[in-house]
């Protein structure tokens, strides 16, 4: 089976990184901002100098540094990895088993992955991420670094990457993951090739998820469909009564608003949910995490912690703490999202485009808040939906930035 098997949706993409990985030898560089890949994955061409063939540079040449761009649940980091994999394997882009074992654990000797459960990636992470980059390939043909999130790096610690990708090793290829090219420094996208993803189609995903999970037919387009084709969460909420629930019981909060104390109420709600979801993400993780720490340190279940390892324990506390608080982030977020495609639906049923609907579970709720209000205060709902999800970017009080959107919902 070929690295490229169990992606979807992206076989433009899955080409041009599959012709990248059949060139042998060392990479190329970047070395002017106009080569920056203003490339759609399949299309165009993205000119590199510093080539080491005489041969044009097209859109399927390996260079030292790739950037995959597109929005969440398109399979950036899937893909990412999958092209690791690819490079990794001794001579075969298709990748080979082992290597593909070694990928998915982590563990490969050639392989360095950058990412973060927190709210942004640590400039030490970087340091150490560009020391590595140093090292030639030891079992590889390349050494390979993979930044997921690379959005969640502030700009001073981006200049520390940006030093990396201006002189690389020759053998060394950093693949960066993010959502849109505009999140990354200028001069960091100088020095990338770009690739972006197209979001899967609804039927793609379905097809992913009923060969992934087994789930029926229907479940599976009612996943793919209400996550947008985001993959991971249409793996989600097709495994998982309780995250369909907690979004049903958002959407009919929304629908449900009366006055400003319903508002407030509602945006409560919406915050207890969030947090419960993020619990149901991160909860087990935790205890197993915990456990495993205790046991690696020779502490036994029950047994209370010898002070000189507590600080040990305290580390991971806090590392925990952060991972919840980008988990309660990410949760609150992913309700705006919901939110957004439900007065999507709203409008689209106010223009008469009503084949069109996400939430179909939900056409005569959305029918009566259609006929409730004109087009033009459903744009300002959604309006108010992404000043939300601004406010919390700009670490606004969740709950103030919620209550506020909710109360310009209120439809009199």
């Amino acid at each position: 089976m070929a690295v490229w098997d169990d992606l979807t949706g992206q076989a433009d993409a899955i080409a041009i990184f599959r012709a990248a990985a059949e060139r042998p030898g060392a990479v190329a560089t970047l070395e002017r901002p106009d080569s920056t890949a203003d490339t759609p994955a399949g299309t165009g061409t993205a000119p590199a100098s510093g080539s080491t063939d005489a041969a044009p540079s097209t859109s399927s040449s390996m260079t030292h540094a790739w950037l995959i761009t597109g929005p969440p649940g398109s399979g950036r980091s899937n893909l990412a990895f999958a092209f690791a994999t690819a490079l990794l394997s001794p001579g075969t882009p298709q990748g080979d088993l082992s290597t593909q074992k070694l990928v998915d654990a982590r563990t490969h000797p050639d392989l360095t992955v950058l990412s973060t459960e927190g709210v942004i990636i640590k400039m030490e992470s970087v340091k150490e991420a560009v020391s590595r980059s140093q090292y030639s390939p030891s079992v590889g043909r390349y050494r390979v670094i993979v930044v997921e999130d690379a959005d969640r790096m502030v700009e001073r610690t981006s200049n520390v990457l940006l030093k990396a990708l201006e002189e690389p090793p020759e053998r060394t290829v950093w693949i960066l993951c993010a959502p849109s090219e505009a999140d990354l420094l200028p001069t960091i996208r100088s020095r990338v090739r770009t690739v972006r993803l197209r979001v899967p189609s609804i039927e793609d995903v379905a097809t992913l998820l009923i060969r992934r999970t087994g789930v029926d037919p229907a479940t599976a387009e009612r996943a793919a469909r209400e996550a947008q084709s985001h993959i991971g969460m249409a793996h989600r909420l097709a495994t998982n009564a309780e995250a369909r629930s907690r979004r049903e019981e958002t959407l009919r909060a929304a629908l449900g608003l009366t006055g400003i104390a319903s508002a407030v109420n509602a945006a409560a709600r919406l915050l207890a949910i969030a947090g419960d979801d993020a619990k149901a993400i991160t909860l087990e993780r935790d205890a197993t995490e915990r456990e495993g720490v205790l046991r690696s340190l020779g502490v036994e279940p029950g047994q209370s912690v010898p002070p000189a390892l507590r600080g040990q324990i305290k580390n991971l506390e806090d590392d925990q703490k952060r991972r919840a608080t980008r988990s309660l982030r990410d949760g609150i977020d992913r309700i705006l999202v919901d939110l957004t495609s439900l007065y999507r639906d709203v409008m689209m049923l106010q223009l008469g485009r009503e084949s069109t609907i996400i939430n179909r579970e939900l056409l005569p709720e959305l029918r009566r808040a259609a006929a409730a209000c004109g087009a033009a205060a459903t744009v300002a709902t959604m309006d108010a939906i992404a000043l939300a999800r601004q406010r919390i970017e700009a670490n606004v009080a969740p709950a103030l930035a919620l209550e506020a959107m909710l109360v310009s919902m209120i439809r009199r």
